[in-house]
């Protein structure tokens, strides 16, 4: 059997099993383990929890912040120590001479603060990274349902991509069978001197070829087998694949959903708008209140303590970096709108193209069956004129190189039909084979 052709289907043979699956893996279970085993769909799900932690930050810029400090000084300079003194509560007349104030004696001191401080108002920026940061988390979790679908597309194709190969293994086994028979058939007619040897020799060469491809496929097996368990994230798989090759219901035309990407597309617009809100809030005035409590003790119960509390008022009037970063961060909201049209336009693409290719897969399948079965008839008749001596050698071999053609060709028109379904599936964002989160 002429498995080049199969070859031809490259890292696409990732997948195990026969024409009619029994009993086994589903491709249902395996893309779930994809989704919960697959080392890199666990990388993404990190990084949609880091998206929403840094969410859960952005939203706890409202409250307000809570500094407590505690020192402790020894010194002689003399304007700390007297404000060490004043802050105590224990300056005395003493401490106005002018030689001691000129040149006072080290003093020590230990104490503490609290301070609370409130934004009041911040030009707009807290409430726009707020929302920005709830846009990037759903955006991210938005991509990350993209890539369990692109996950999913990708074992669809391992998985019935190793059936393609095992059935091809399966027919090379039929085509060694077969090829033993008709050695045998030929090598008794030589030895009655009915045959030439060469008729014999041709078909051992024959044989040989069907042997160097039975070692091609079963390596092409073994591959594919530990590709799906690379992809599933459970090493190589063992046993059989229960779902058939063959499709059992019609492709029917389906609308568009919601794809994981063009939402993520849209959401990263969204929080890019609200990130040039933020940047111009930059350059707005701001107002805080600020709470404050303070101690500071020359001994335990030697000790002065104050309060204060202070609303204020801070507006860079003009700051040309933050001019520049509001400029860029508009440019940034213009890039990402257009992104996200561009993104749309191209799914619109995606989908007409996949339809197309579900309708040409499924013409080249039915084809490919017609041949098949024309092929296989041929092959009966041909061979049943070459052993009543009506017909030479080399037509039965036309004919069973015309079967292998016929039958990897069948292989073929059904890996892409399967395929195709799931990349119209990807292209509109409905659930890969069915299998939902």
């Amino acid at each position: 059997m002429n498995i080049k052709a199969i070859t031809g289907l490259g890292l696409a043979l990732l997948s195990g099993g026969s024409l009619l699956g029994q009993g086994g893996l589903t491709v249902a279970e395996s893309i779930r383990k994809a989704w919960t085993d697959q080392a890199g769909l666990r990388a993404g799900q990190a990084m949609v929890e880091s998206r929403q932690a840094e969410a859960e930050g952005y939203r706890d810029l409202r409250l307000p912040s809570l500094t407590l400090q505690a020192q402790g000084i020894r010194t002689s300079e003399p304007m700390m120590a007297f404000g060490i003194k004043l802050n105590q509560a224990r300056i005395g007349a003493a401490d106005f001479n002018p030689l001691v104030l000129n040149h006072p004696d080290p003093i020590g001191a230990y104490g503490g603060s609290a301070v609370l401080q409130q934004p009041l108002y911040a030009g707009g920026r807290i409430t726009a990274a707020r929302r920005a940061g709830d846009y990037l988390a759903l955006a991210e979790a938005a991509s990350q349902e993209r890539r369990k679908q692109e996950t999913a597309q990708a074992v669809v194709e391992a998985y019935f991509g190793t059936q393609v190969a095992e059935q091809a293994l399966l027919w090379v086994e039929d085509s060694r069978a077969w090829i033993q028979g008709l050695e045998d058939f030929v090598g008794a007619r030589v030895e009655q001197g009915l045959m030439l040897e060469s008729e014999l020799q041709r078909l051992k060469a024959f044989h040989a070829q069907i042997e160097a491809q039975k070692a091609e496929v079963t390596k092409q097996v073994r591959s594919a087998r530990s590709g799906l368990g690379l992809l599933t994230g459970t090493g190589p798989v063992e046993g059989p694949l229960a779902t058939p090759l063959e499709p059992t219901d019609p492709a029917a035309p389906l609308p568009s959903g919601a794809r994981g990407d063009l939402l993520a597309a849209d959401l990263q617009a969204k929080a890019a708008g609200e990130g040039a809100k933020a940047a111009r809030g930059n350059l707005l005035p701001e107002v805080g209140l600020e709470l404050g409590a303070g101690t500071l003790h020359h001994s335990w119960s030697d000790k002065g303590n104050w309060t204060w509390a202070a609303v204020g008022v801070k507006w860079k009037v003009f700051s040309a970096p933050d001019r520049a970063k509001a400029k860029a961060a508009r440019a940034q909201e213009r890039a990402a709108r257009d992104l996200r049209d561009f993104r749309q336009q191209q799914a619109e693409h995606e989908i007409r193209v996949a339809r197309e290719g579900v309708l040409a897969a499924q013409a080249r399948h039915a084809a490919a069956k017609e041949s098949l079965a024309a092929a296989t008839e041929a092959k009966r008749l041909r061979e049943a004129r070459h052993r009543a001596g009506l017909a030479p050698l080399i037509e039965v071999l036309d004919a069973e190189a015309a079967v292998q053609g016929a039958r990897t060709l069948l292989l073929q028109s059904l890996f892409e039909l399967r395929v195709s379904r799931a990349g119209l599936d990807l292209a509109t964002g409905h659930p890969i084979e069915g299998v939902k989160p």
